[in-house]
C-alpha cells in the first residue's frame, strides 16, 4: 500500500497534460486580446490595400 501511494505521489504524467493545456489557453487569450486591440487598425489596412487593387 505504501508503494502504491509513493508511485501515485511521484506520477507527473497528468501534470504535463495540464501544463500544455494552460499554455495553449494562455496563447489563445493572448491572440484574442491582440486581435481585439489591433483588429480595427488591421481591417483599415486591409481595406486600403484592397481598394488599391484594380
Amino acid at each position: 500500500m505504501k508503494n502504491l501511494i509513493t508511485r501515485f505521489k511521484n506520477d507527473e504524467s497528468g501534470a504535463t497534460a495540464i501544463e500544455y493545456g494552460l499554455i495553449a489557453a494562455l496563447i489563445s487569450v493572448g491572440l484574442v486580446s491582440v486581435l481585439v486591440i489591433f483588429g480595427p487598425q488591421l481591417a483599415g489596412i486591409f481595406t486600403s490595400i484592397g481598394d488599391q487593387i484594380p
